[in-house]
């Protein structure tokens, strides 16, 4: 038992390309009981990082289109745009993560990093945080169709202009959770990058 918890029973209920693991816990109450016994499943998928890639001289962010599989059947188009990202592996941190994937995701070379948080994607659910970057990259040769096959990655490459992109999110387009934050991110620190990126 530690900080407020009673785990009575943790198993693995699935184990596959992801995890999810299965609690029958009790937590304290806010007036100071304790809760009745509850089942819970967690889903484990590790932690990940992911970054906008925003060129400073051109005003231009470099975002990816690629399937999802979680928008299957809830988007009519489960192909999103999105940030680079990839999962944190064991003697990696989230810097190493996203230099790494920028250059296999996008044919990118990060020159400049500016951390912009870590959150939890649903933590209702999911035990998994994300750390979010924004970095300065050269988008004059950007484009293309990148990944690795081994990962069955087939991601397209977009360079939009960073107001269009601000509009973008205004009617919907970019519903992805780590590149709207970055997005917004950007938005209100969009002078202050500029005169650091300038």
């Amino acid at each position: 038992m530690a900080n407020g918890v009673d785990i009575i029973q943790q198993t693995t209920a699935y184990r596959g390309y992801f995890r999810i693991k299965k609690y029958q816990l009790r937590y304290k109450l806010f007036a100071g009981d304790w809760s009745k016994t509850v089942t819970r499943e967690v889903f484990e998928r590790g932690h990940a990082a992911s970054v906008l890639l925003y060129d400073p001289a051109l005003e231009k962010v470099v975002l990816t289109e690629q399937f999802r599989i979680g928008a299957l059947g809830i988007c009519k188009n489960p192909w999103m745009l999105g940030l680079v990202a990839g999962i944190i592996e064991p003697g990696e941190n989230a810097t190493d993560v996203v230099i790494r994937e920028a250059q296999e995701e996008a044919g990118e070379t990060i020159n400049e990093l500016l951390p912009i948080c870590t959150y939890f994607s649903s933590v209702g659910g999911s035990s998994e945080q994300l750390t979010l970057f924004c970095a300065k990259v050269d988008s004059t040769k950007s484009g293309g169709i990148h990944g690795l096959q081994e990962e069955a990655e087939d991601i397209k490459i977009h360079v939009i202009d960073v107001e269009d992109a601000f509009n973008m999110l205004e009617t919907n387009q970019i519903q992805v959770a780590d590149a709207t934050i970055a997005l917004r991110w950007l938005q209100v620190h969009f002078t202050e990058v500029n005169q650091r990126w300038g």
